[in-house]
C-alpha cells in the first residue's frame, strides 16, 4: 500500500509579515505543522490522508495557496496515490 505524500510541495520559505509569517508560502504549513506532517504520513493511509484534509482545510481559511493544489496533485500523480479530497464546509 502507497502512503499519502507529505504536503509539502518543496518550497518551504517563512517570508511573510505579521502572523502569516509563522507559515509557509508554498503549502501554508508552520515549522510544527510541517514534523507532524513527517509523522503522519509514516503512520498510515488514513492518518495522512487526515492531516492533507487538515492542510486543506487551513488554506480555506487562509487563502492565498490557491497554487498547492495543483503542485500538490502532480506531486501524488507521480507517486502513484490519488490525491485526498479537500473537505467542504457543511454549513
Amino acid at each position: 500500500m502507497t502512503k499519502t505524500p507529505s504536503p509539502c510541495i518543496g518550497v518551504c520559505k517563512f517570508k511573510r509579515t505579521g502572523p502569516a509569517g509563522t507559515h509557509c508560502i508554498g503549502c501554508s504549513m508552520t515549522k510544527v505543522q510541517k514534523k507532524m506532517a513527517k509523522k503522519a504520513v509514516k503512520a498510515g493511509p488514513k492518518e495522512g490522508a487526515a492531516f492533507v484534509a487538515l492542510v486543506f482545510a487551513q488554506q480555506a481559511l487562509m487563502g492565498r495557496y490557491r497554487h498547492w493544489r495543483a503542485a500538490y496533485l502532480k506531486r501524488c500523480l507521480k507517486k502513484g496515490v490519488p490525491a485526498p479530497k479537500p473537505v467542504r464546509d457543511a454549513s
